[in-house]
Protein backbone atom coordinates (compact mmCIF):
# COMPACT_ATOMS: atom_id res chain seq x y z
CA UNK A 1 0.00 0.00 0.00
CA UNK A 2 0.80 3.92 -0.49
CA UNK A 3 2.87 4.88 2.15
CA UNK A 4 1.62 7.85 5.03
CA UNK A 5 3.07 9.78 7.71
CA UNK A 6 0.81 7.22 9.62
CA UNK A 7 1.78 4.18 8.17
CA UNK A 8 3.42 1.74 9.93
CA UNK A 9 6.60 0.38 8.31
CA UNK A 10 8.19 -3.27 7.31
CA UNK A 11 11.72 -3.40 6.51
CA UNK A 12 13.12 -5.62 4.86
CA UNK A 13 13.20 -7.23 0.91
CA UNK A 14 9.47 -8.67 -0.18
CA UNK A 15 11.02 -11.86 -2.07
CA UNK A 16 11.80 -13.27 1.73
CA UNK A 17 9.20 -15.46 2.44
CA UNK A 18 9.70 -13.76 5.95
CA UNK A 19 9.23 -10.16 4.67
CA UNK A 20 6.25 -11.80 2.30
CA UNK A 21 4.67 -13.21 5.30
CA UNK A 22 3.64 -9.95 7.30
CA UNK A 23 2.76 -8.38 3.90
CA UNK A 24 0.23 -10.69 3.32
CA UNK A 25 -1.29 -10.04 6.30
CA UNK A 26 -1.08 -6.54 6.52
CA UNK A 27 -2.73 -6.68 2.99
CA UNK A 28 -5.37 -9.38 4.50
CA UNK A 29 -6.19 -6.89 7.23
CA UNK A 30 -6.25 -3.44 5.11
CA UNK A 31 -3.39 -1.81 7.51
CA UNK A 32 -1.69 1.33 4.99
CA UNK A 33 1.93 0.32 5.15
CA UNK A 34 5.49 1.34 3.72
CA UNK A 35 8.08 -1.10 3.05
CA UNK A 36 11.29 0.20 3.15
CA UNK A 37 13.62 -1.20 0.64
CA UNK A 38 16.83 -2.87 1.86
CA UNK A 39 19.52 -4.74 -0.22
CA UNK A 40 20.75 -8.22 1.03
CA UNK A 41 23.30 -7.70 -1.17
CA UNK A 42 24.77 -4.63 0.24
CA UNK A 43 24.74 -5.41 3.75
CA UNK A 44 21.88 -3.44 5.01
CA UNK A 45 20.79 -5.98 7.49
CA UNK A 46 24.33 -5.73 9.22
CA UNK A 47 24.44 -1.93 9.66
CA UNK A 48 23.93 -0.71 12.83
CA UNK A 49 20.58 0.91 12.27
CA UNK A 50 18.94 -2.45 11.61
CA UNK A 51 20.50 -3.74 14.43
CA UNK A 52 19.24 -1.80 17.02
CA UNK A 53 16.12 -2.72 15.47
CA UNK A 54 16.62 -6.36 15.71
CA UNK A 55 19.74 -7.38 17.27
CA UNK A 56 20.10 -10.74 15.08
CA UNK A 57 20.41 -8.56 11.89
CA UNK A 58 17.54 -10.57 9.97
CA UNK A 59 14.54 -9.05 8.59
CA UNK A 60 11.43 -8.42 8.53
CA UNK A 61 11.07 -5.71 11.31
CA UNK A 62 8.18 -3.62 11.80
CA UNK A 63 7.71 -0.53 13.13
CA UNK A 64 4.22 0.58 14.63
CA UNK A 65 4.33 4.14 16.45
CA UNK A 66 6.66 3.40 18.94
CA UNK A 67 6.92 -0.25 18.79
CA UNK A 68 9.21 -2.45 17.12
CA UNK A 69 8.72 -5.97 16.18
CA UNK A 70 10.78 -8.68 14.27
CA UNK A 71 10.11 -12.63 14.05
CA UNK A 72 7.87 -12.57 10.92
CA UNK A 73 4.77 -14.65 12.50
CA UNK A 74 4.96 -12.21 16.33
CA UNK A 75 4.32 -9.37 13.36
CA UNK A 76 1.77 -11.39 11.68
CA UNK A 77 -0.11 -11.78 15.04
CA UNK A 78 0.30 -8.40 16.28
CA UNK A 79 -1.13 -6.97 12.90
CA UNK A 80 -4.06 -9.02 13.16
CA UNK A 81 -4.86 -8.61 16.80
CA UNK A 82 -4.80 -5.24 16.33
CA UNK A 83 -6.38 -4.52 13.20
CA UNK A 84 -8.74 -8.36 11.90
CA UNK A 85 -8.66 -10.32 14.96
CA UNK A 86 -10.90 -13.13 13.04
CA UNK A 87 -7.80 -14.40 11.39
CA UNK A 88 -6.65 -15.50 15.14
CA UNK A 89 -9.51 -17.53 15.79
CA UNK A 90 -12.26 -14.26 16.41
CA UNK A 91 -11.58 -14.34 19.94
CA UNK A 92 -12.57 -17.67 21.11
CA UNK A 93 -10.42 -19.38 22.87
CA UNK A 94 -10.98 -22.68 21.59
CA UNK A 95 -10.58 -21.22 18.32
CA UNK A 96 -7.82 -19.78 19.02
CA UNK A 97 -5.96 -22.68 20.03
CA UNK A 98 -6.73 -24.58 16.90
CA UNK A 99 -5.53 -21.86 14.96
CA UNK A 100 -2.28 -21.60 17.00
CA UNK A 101 -2.15 -25.51 17.11
CA UNK A 102 -1.67 -24.81 12.57
CA UNK A 103 0.73 -21.99 13.09
CA UNK A 104 2.78 -24.10 14.95
CA UNK A 105 2.64 -26.73 12.71
CA UNK A 106 3.48 -24.48 9.20
CA UNK A 107 6.58 -23.24 11.35
CA UNK A 108 7.86 -26.93 12.81
CA UNK A 109 6.55 -29.37 9.90
CA UNK A 110 6.04 -27.56 6.91
CA UNK A 111 8.17 -25.42 6.95
CA UNK A 112 11.78 -26.80 7.33
CA UNK A 113 11.11 -29.62 4.97
CA UNK A 114 9.49 -27.30 2.20
CA UNK A 115 12.28 -24.78 2.92
CA UNK A 116 14.95 -27.35 2.69
CA UNK A 117 13.04 -28.15 -0.90
CA UNK A 118 12.91 -25.00 -2.02
CA UNK A 119 17.03 -24.63 -0.92
CA UNK A 120 18.35 -26.95 -3.02
CA UNK A 121 16.41 -27.06 -6.12
CA UNK A 122 15.15 -23.48 -6.56
CA UNK A 123 18.18 -21.02 -4.56
CA UNK A 124 21.31 -24.07 -5.50
CA UNK A 125 21.15 -24.21 -8.73
CA UNK A 126 20.36 -19.84 -9.77
CA UNK A 127 23.64 -19.45 -7.55
CA UNK A 128 25.57 -21.91 -9.79
CA UNK A 129 25.34 -25.14 -7.66
CA UNK A 130 24.52 -28.51 -8.06
CA UNK A 131 21.03 -29.51 -5.25
CA UNK A 132 21.80 -32.10 -2.62
CA UNK A 133 19.55 -35.13 -4.03
CA UNK A 134 20.20 -36.99 -0.34
CA UNK A 135 18.67 -33.79 1.12
CA UNK A 136 15.75 -33.24 -1.54
CA UNK A 137 14.55 -36.82 -0.99
CA UNK A 138 14.53 -36.92 2.87
CA UNK A 139 12.74 -33.34 2.75
CA UNK A 140 10.75 -34.60 0.02
CA UNK A 141 9.30 -37.22 2.60
CA UNK A 142 9.12 -35.75 5.25
CA UNK A 143 7.07 -32.89 3.10
CA UNK A 144 4.90 -35.67 1.67
CA UNK A 145 3.94 -36.93 5.24
CA UNK A 146 2.88 -33.44 6.52
CA UNK A 147 0.74 -33.20 3.54
CA UNK A 148 -0.75 -36.35 4.21
CA UNK A 149 -1.73 -34.49 7.49
CA UNK A 150 -3.13 -31.75 5.47
CA UNK A 151 -5.16 -33.78 3.14
CA UNK A 152 -6.87 -35.51 6.01
CA UNK A 153 -7.07 -32.39 8.10
CA UNK A 154 -8.79 -30.90 4.77
CA UNK A 155 -11.62 -33.23 4.96
CA UNK A 156 -13.14 -32.11 7.60
CA UNK A 157 -12.81 -28.19 7.17
CA UNK A 158 -11.94 -25.80 4.12
CA UNK A 159 -9.01 -24.64 6.19
CA UNK A 160 -6.99 -26.03 8.24
CA UNK A 161 -7.88 -24.22 11.05
CA UNK A 162 -11.77 -24.59 10.48
CA UNK A 163 -14.16 -23.23 7.65
CA UNK A 164 -12.55 -19.25 8.15
CA UNK A 165 -9.28 -18.50 6.21
CA UNK A 166 -6.84 -17.92 9.22
CA UNK A 167 -3.23 -16.68 10.08
CA UNK A 168 -2.35 -20.38 10.01
CA UNK A 169 -3.07 -20.48 6.37
CA UNK A 170 -1.76 -17.32 4.86
CA UNK A 171 1.37 -18.49 6.82
CA UNK A 172 2.17 -20.94 4.65
CA UNK A 173 1.88 -18.59 1.17
CA UNK A 174 4.99 -17.50 0.90
CA UNK A 175 7.60 -20.27 0.89
CA UNK A 176 4.71 -22.32 -1.12
CA UNK A 177 5.08 -19.94 -3.96
CA UNK A 178 8.51 -20.65 -3.89
CA UNK A 179 7.59 -24.85 -3.46
CA UNK A 180 5.22 -25.16 -6.12
CA UNK A 181 7.94 -23.34 -8.54
CA UNK A 182 9.83 -26.93 -8.56
CA UNK A 183 9.59 -30.15 -9.72
CA UNK A 184 8.38 -31.16 -6.23
CA UNK A 185 5.30 -29.04 -6.53
CA UNK A 186 3.85 -32.65 -7.52
CA UNK A 187 3.60 -33.79 -4.12
CA UNK A 188 0.61 -30.93 -3.39
CA UNK A 189 -1.23 -31.60 -7.01
CA UNK A 190 -1.30 -35.04 -5.94
CA UNK A 191 -3.83 -34.67 -2.96
CA UNK A 192 -6.83 -32.57 -4.12
CA UNK A 193 -8.12 -31.38 -1.14
CA UNK A 194 -4.86 -29.70 -0.60
CA UNK A 195 -4.48 -28.44 -4.57
CA UNK A 196 -7.71 -26.86 -3.27
CA UNK A 197 -6.83 -25.38 -0.43
CA UNK A 198 -3.57 -23.50 -1.97
CA UNK A 199 -5.30 -22.73 -5.42
CA UNK A 200 -7.84 -20.84 -3.05
CA UNK A 201 -5.10 -19.83 -0.98
CA UNK A 202 -2.69 -18.29 -3.94
CA UNK A 203 -6.22 -16.84 -5.29
CA UNK A 204 -6.64 -14.10 -2.89
CA UNK A 205 -6.42 -10.74 -3.33
CA UNK A 206 -3.64 -9.98 -0.84
CA UNK A 207 -2.05 -13.25 -1.60
CA UNK A 208 -1.78 -11.88 -5.82
CA UNK A 209 -0.66 -8.34 -4.49
CA UNK A 210 2.33 -9.55 -2.40
CA UNK A 211 3.31 -12.21 -5.10
CA UNK A 212 3.90 -9.44 -7.69
CA UNK A 213 6.60 -8.59 -5.58
CA UNK A 214 8.39 -12.20 -4.84
CA UNK A 215 9.63 -13.16 -8.49
CA UNK A 216 10.48 -16.40 -8.82
CA UNK A 217 14.01 -16.39 -9.13
CA UNK A 218 13.90 -14.06 -5.66
CA UNK A 219 15.97 -11.34 -8.07
CA UNK A 220 18.95 -13.83 -7.96
CA UNK A 221 19.31 -14.19 -11.47
CA UNK A 222 19.92 -10.56 -12.01
CA UNK A 223 22.78 -10.94 -9.47
CA UNK A 224 24.10 -13.65 -10.98
CA UNK A 225 24.14 -12.23 -14.08
CA UNK A 226 26.04 -9.16 -12.69
CA UNK A 227 29.09 -11.18 -11.32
Amino acid sequence: MAASSKAVKVYGWAASPFVARVLVCLEEAGVDYELVAMSRDAGDHRRPDHLARNPFGQVPVLEDGDLTLFESRAIARHVLRKHKPELLGGGGLEQSAIVDVWLEVEAHQHEPAAGAIVMECLITPLLGGAPDQAAVGENAGKLRRVLDAYEARLSRSRYLAGDSVSVADLSHFPLMRYFMATEHAALVEALPRVKAWWEELAARPAARKVAELMPLDLGLSSRKHEQ
